[in-house]
């Protein structure tokens, strides 16, 4: 069986891991992959938002089955058209995308359907939105409505935070046509849990609760990032928060896609918040998390390959879906400057550790087939355990056997979860 993945960082390298388990794949494709992969998969280069490539290549290489991973090209319409094509896929339609697409619209369908979510207001006007802002309680939330490549948020502290935020977003186009709207929300409080789920439009199984570490430095300090590190599971997604999540917030949305004509079909990702008044959804993705896949897949005992064809022909109720019950950590190794300005080529030099997993982000081959750095995330390095602190310990213990010139990571990844189970 032939599979193409479409994308080129960790997470597409964590799918292609697990993709190898199942015995009938022969070959695995990643378009375009990165040269750190290539032990896993063929990369081929071509862009993962050249739809008319990627579905030319499926065609033309008899791909089986393709795995749409990457927020962009599920938007754009990569899944409608490989599925006209002929090829069988993962991942939602361009009408289901939008739910990542478009933060207004996700916010509207939440409203409409009851789910529950931070109060808004929409402005496609930035001299409306300062005006508003000048009298909005503080902090508050800014989000430019599209695609930011998950760092389209600002957490405004104060009102001179809130116009600053709202004119680099909606004037200066820091993320640009993404700013042409912007969703401005309240300031929500609690611990924030990332569950991932398959879906068929039908049933829903939630996969195992983590945790983000969204800033650059410790302490959660410093500039937003794609995310530094991830854990799992969550302590703070209890039994209880999970039935909750389940009643209010999951099934509800799986059906006001339906209602809306826009069945989701893949995996649908929910960022919450557990606030004082219960579970609240801070935001949707439309595919797997980056960095949270990283520890999501590892912990997965059924085959992956599986519950996705499952998913795509709408039978997923026919799966028992397993996880382990041991813990995962995550630790981003980044390029030294990221999420700023950062310097790229930089030899890897890696002693691996046995029952640790290292997935290639920002990685290629340099021109003497050594791996060198190629962007601002460079490796994402897992360990998983009986509990966290071992997983924690083990990913810290591979990490300092990796080496490439300006590396930095955060200390703690893990820290706040500990903290929480200490505490019980």
């Amino acid at each position: 069986m032939k599979v193409m993945v479409v994308g080129s960082g960790g997470r597409e390298h964590a799918i292609i891991k697990k993709i190898k388990e199942n015995p009938e794949v022969t070959e695995i494709y990643a378009l375009p992959g990165n040269g750190g992969m290539l032990g896993d998969a063929q990369c081929v280069d071509i862009g993962a938002k050249d739809i008319a490539g990627i579905t030319d290549f499926a065609r033309e290489n008899g791909i089986d089955y393709a795995i749409v991973a990457p927020d962009d090209p599920l938007v754009m319409g990569a899944v409608d058209r490989l599925t006209a094509a002929g090829i069988p896929c993962f991942g939602p339609t361009a009408a289901a995308a939008a739910i990542e697409g478009s933060k207004v619209f996700a916010k509207e369908l939440m409203k409409k359907y009851g789910i529950p979510t931070a109060a808004y207001r929409v402005f496609d006007s930035a001299e409306e939105a300062l005006e508003y802002v000048r009298t909005a309680p503080m902090p508050t939330v800014v989000k430019a409505d599209g695609l930011a490549l998950g760092k389209g948020v600002i957490i405004a502290e104060d009102v001179k935070e809130a116009e600053a935020a709202v004119k680099s977003i909606m004037e200066d186009r820091i993320f640009g046509e993404s700013g042409a709207k912007v969703v401005i929300e309240e300031f929500l409080t609690g611990p924030e849990v990332s569950v991932l789920a398959f879906t068929d439009g039908h049933t829903l199984v939630p996969m195992v609760s983590s945790m983000d570490h969204k800033r650059a430095l410790d302490g959660d300090e410093g500039l937003n990032t794609g995310g530094m590190g991830t854990v799992a599971p969550n302590p703070f997604y209890t039994k209880e928060v999970a039935a909750e999540c389940m009643e209010k917030i999951f099934l509800p949305t799986v059906k006001a896609m339906n209602a809306e004509g826009r069945t989701f079909k893949g995996c649908l990702y929910f960022g919450l918040m557990v606030t004082p008044a219960g579970p609240k959804v801070i935001e949707y993705n439309c595919r797997f998390g980056d960095p949270e896949t990283q520890v999501v897949l590892p912990l997965l005992k059924t085959d992956l390959l599986t519950v996705m064809r499952a998913v795509t022909e709408e039978r997923l109720a026919e799966v028992p879906v397993e996880f382990s019950d041991g813990s995962a950590c995550c630790v981003i190794m980044a390029s030294g400057g990221y999420p700023g300005k950062y310097e790229t080529g930089k030899k890897i030099s890696v002693k691996k550790h046995p029952g640790c997993e290292i997935f290639a982000a920002g990685v290629r081959l340099a021109p003497d087939g050594s791996a060198e750095t190629s962007g601002g995330r460079v490796l994402g390095v897992t360990a998983k355990a009986a509990t966290l602190k071992e997983a924690a310990d083990a990913a810290y213990s591979q990490v300092r056997d990796i080496d490439f010139d300006g590396a930095f990571y955060r200390k703690d990844i893990g820290k706040r979860a500990l903290a929480a189970l200490e505490k019980g």
